[in-house]
């Protein structure tokens, strides 16, 4: 699907791999410290599935039942009173989570509507759920890249891993997902719907989980173009040239919105969630989305909300 113009620079220029790989690195510690403040205002403890089970973190205590083991019993706590109570722990069952964000040339574009790139968007929300799943325990990695690991630094290890990356993918390979994980992949999703399609049925064909969150610049959705426009394709270097760009508007937002409405669709049927988040908006509030989403608690997630 075409983009708008690019409002940063002439695209026909743009450097190699290793100028690109540079830019990426480049930028990192400032989207750390970012990412940092993301995932600091967002409620961390998330194993807060608050559900009892094997763990070290102490939950609550509740009645002893007749018929379960006296040596559950917590006798100094059961002490304080004529009855007898049960110490039980948090679940802790380490889970692996993995993360992609696309990094291809076409989420460089920032208008002047959009304080950040998508690509420095997605770079943002990814390092934030990585170090919101750290804090928690979690392993982490990203698909074809990295094997997954828990670290309390996963952020920076991430980081790190994206300083080397070479040529930018929109889609990761999933020879490495496995069952019963979860798969969270950040992109501006314009590519063809088959291509998409294609990647959620592999990914979904392991068993693993799927969240998608679609980052589009506002100019993306409003096209406010007027007169004589050249278009250009970032990676394909592609040109189009509109006469009178404000005929084009409406046909343009169609086809957008039945775009955005085959992604829903595709994600629907993969029992997958699905956020659009547009880049002039806070980053809290697309990870709070994923947060709750990872956490199990799907429910909470508007159908095609937009954040």
């Amino acid at each position: 699907m075409a983009q708008p113009p690019t409002e940063i620079g002439d695209q026909a220029n743009w450097p190699n791999i290793i100028g690109e790989a540079r830019s990426v690195a480049d930028t990192l510690p400032d989207l750390l410290v970012e990412a940092s403040h993301v995932a600091n205002s967002i409620i961390a403890g998330w194993h807060g599935r608050r559900r009892a089970g094997p763990g070290e973190s102490f939950w609550q205590f509740r009645p002893f039942h007749m018929g379960e083991p006296a040596k559950r019993i917590d006798w100094r706590r059961s002490a304080r009173d004529d009855h007898l109570y049960v110490r039980e722990r948090e679940w802790e069952a380490a889970h692996t989570v993995w993360l992609w964000a696309d990094l291809s040339q076409s989420m460089v574009f920032q208008s002047r509507l959009s304080p950040v790139s998508k690509r420095d968007r997605a770079i943002v929300l990814m390092l934030a759920l990585a170090d919101l799943l750290a804090d928690t325990g979690e392993r982490i990695g990203l698909p074809g890249v990295t094997r997954p690991f828990s670290d309390r630094k996963a952020a920076e290890r991430i980081a790190d891993s994206l300083a080397h990356l070479g040529r930018p993918a929109a889609f990761p390979d999933p020879s490495g997902i496995q069952r019963f994980s979860d798969v969270v992949l950040i992109a501006d999703l314009l590519d063809p719907v088959e291509e998409i399609a294609s990647w959620v049925g592999r990914v979904a064909s392991t068993g693993a989980r799927g969240h998608v969150v679609q980052i589009l610049d506002p100019i993306e959705e409003t096209f406010p173009f007027d007169g004589r426009i050249e278009f250009r394709d970032p990676e394909l270097g592609v040109r189009l040239t509109a006469g009178r760009a404000e005929m084009w508007r409406e046909a343009y937002q169609n086809r957008l919105e039945a775009h955005r409405a085959a992604i829903r669709d595709i994600a629907r049927r993969a029992g997958w969630t699905y956020v659009l988040h547009h880049t002039d908006r806070s980053a809290a509030e697309p990870l709070l989305v994923m947060h709750s989403a990872l956490s199990g608690s799907a429910e909470a997630i508007t159908p095609g909300g937009s954040y």
